[in-house]
């Protein structure tokens, strides 16, 4: 299985528009195969900052998803908005479970 996790910043008044291109894009993962788990948050404390995690079946799963039709829309409605930097990181894994 694979980790993701990460952050987007965005200028702080770019938030409500980058919200439904997160929403949109969370909704359409989730249906994906592979995907076990998708979603993001905004930071309570730091304004224009955006946490994302992701839980992958695979790598084969993973780059599919990159290779989607809502991934390419989020991707380019990203571009419309203030998007200041960010990153991600994969932790791959074979043990998951309940705490």
């Amino acid at each position: 299985m694979l980790l993701v996790l990460g952050t987007i910043r965005v200028s702080p008044d770019s938030v409500a528009g980058m919200r439904p291109v997160m929403e949109e894009l969370a909704a359409a993962t989730r249906q994906e195969d592979g995907c076990i788990e998708y979603g993001c948050a905004e930071d309570l404390l730091d304004p224009g900052l955006i946490h994302v995690k992701e839980i992958w079946r695979d790598q084969a799963a993973l780059d599919r998803h990159r290779e989607t039709p809502h991934t390419a829309k989020a991707r380019d409605a990203m571009g419309g908005l203030k998007v200041l930097g960010g990153g991600l990181q994969i932790v791959d894994f074979e043990d998951f479970r309940p705490f």
